[in-house]
């Protein structure tokens, strides 16, 4: 199956807080939109690993994900090795994206980064037709995406370009909230991370409408790109 657009996230919910609303709205017009997750985020301080995929599997129904893996890596010691970059190179040449959304270069949390060049890397060698991956006993042609662009994390990076997803906010909203083990719930006794205090969706909906307020909309998810772009005239920017 090729894929017009694949995220990749270091954890479960990476890319459903920082890039859903892209996702949503790319799939509302036909294309088809993938996640991988490179770990099942087992060293999250709350939740677990094994309920984590369910409710991966939740927010992909949400978001109608074409596909979603999981390479199992090991979550907090990942690290940029010929093993892993040929995990995601297999990734890459099975679903022949035309776009990876990746993670943000820079974040509080180390993996967040790490993925980030990890997957950058491996978008590259993904291209080399001298390296060679086979997937399930058949040998896989080299492809390269034409672009990998970095989603916006827990810190503030100003973006390059912003994507309007007003009328995707809620869906988003719901599609993270799947992932309802790792957010405030007044009853659980699991101990209290950045992101599950009982106001971290005022700050996410904040974040969101900072973005759109830069192309004038109400709400957006801003992304970092590996190079510059190119537009075929200046109608192209707004």
């Amino acid at each position: 199956m090729k894929l017009d657009i694949l995220a990749i996230g270091a954890h479960p919910d990476d890319v459903e807080l920082s890039a859903a609303g892209t996702l949503l709205k790319e799939a509302s017009s036909g294309k088809k939109v993938g996640i991988v997750d490179l770990t099942r985020g087992e060293l999250g301080t709350r939740g677990s690993a094994e309920l984590r995929m369910k409710e991966a599997a939740k927010a992909s129904e949400i978001l109608g994900l074409s596909a979603r893996e999981n390479l199992g890596m090991k979550d907090g010691f990942f690290q940029n090795s010929e093993e892993n970059i040929l995990k995601i190179v297999q990734m890459i040449r099975k679903y022949q994206p035309s776009i990876v959304l990746a993670n943000a270069i820079t974040d509080r949390h180390p993996d967040h980064g790490r993925g980030s060049k990890l997957i950058a890397d491996a978008c590259f060698y993904s291209g080399l037709r001298r390296i060679e991956t086979s997937l399930d006993g058949k040998s896989q042609d080299a492809w390269r995406p034409e672009a990998v662009y970095h989603y916006i994390q827990d810190y503030f990076i100003k973006p390059d370009f912003v994507i309007d997803i007003s009328e995707f906010k809620d869906k988003k909203i719901e599609a993270i909230k799947a992932f309802s083990s790792q957010f405030y719930d007044p009853n659980s006794t699991e101990p209290e991370s950045p992101i599950a205090v009982e106001n971290f969706f005022e700050f996410l909906e904040g974040r969101m409408a900072m973005m759109g307020r830069y192309i004038g909309a109400d709400y957006g998810e801003g992304f970092v790109a590996s190079r510059p772009m190119g537009v075929k005239n200046l109608d192209g920017l707004f």
